[in-house]
């Protein structure tokens, strides 16, 4: 796995629970190092145990603590990048989740290297829709879950959302669009602030 969502998640477990929990996770997996590298690769099983662990250690359910990673990802303010890269993909949540399909390649554009999934979404009609994450990586459909709940907050929208399961390397995911216009929202501009 890229060094980048390694270094992500490990940003997401300090800001969010301490360095404490941090430091006990990787001191008990005695990895050999401490800290994520973002330009590195890794091989997967390691922030598999990460996940594993620092769920058990918090007795929280795996499922949920990528959730809530994919929630950090959006609306801390550490992870602007990511919401800004998201936000380009419209100017409603509606308009966001048709880009969905394209966002493979758009992060293809910005890290050649990164193994990223891919996203086809389908419309079932009355604001229904069904989202496809494919991709080797276990649970990123829980961290999309986390991501698009995150989104609709940020555009005012107002959503119910719920991961279908897993077959083979897909994860589906169920999308109601209840309301577009249910809060005000986040203010966006495409121009970043300066500084």
């Amino acid at each position: 796995m890229h060094g980048l969502i390694n270094k992500s998640f490990e940003g997401f477990l300090r800001g969010t629970y301490g360095q404490n929990l941090w430091y006990e996770v990787m001191d008990e997996l005695d990895l050999g190092f401490v800290n994520f590298e973002s330009m590195f690769h890794y091989d997967d099983a390691i922030i598999q145990a990460v996940i594993d662990l620092s769920a058990e250690k918090l007795a929280k359910p795996r499922d949920v603590l990528l959730e809530d990673f994919g929630t950090f990802l959006v609306a801390d303010p550490r992870s602007e990048r990511v919401r800004r890269l998201l936000r380009f993909g419209g100017v409603d949540y509606a308009d966001f989740l048709q880009s969905l399909d394209d966002l493979h390649g758009r992060v293809r554009l910005a890290m050649p290297d990164l193994d990223f999934p891919k996203f086809t979404l389908q419309e079932g009609g009355n604001d229904d829709f069904s989202l496809a994450c494919i991709g080797e990586q276990l649970g990123f459909g829980f961290v999309m879950l986390g991501v698009l709940r995150a989104l609709a907050d940020d555009y005012g929208a107002l959503a119910f959302l719920e991961h279908l399961g897993r077959s083979g390397n897909c994860e589906t995911l169920s999308i109601r669009l209840l309301d577009t216009g249910f809060s005000e929202g986040r203010g966006f501009s495409l121009a970043q602030k300066a500084g």
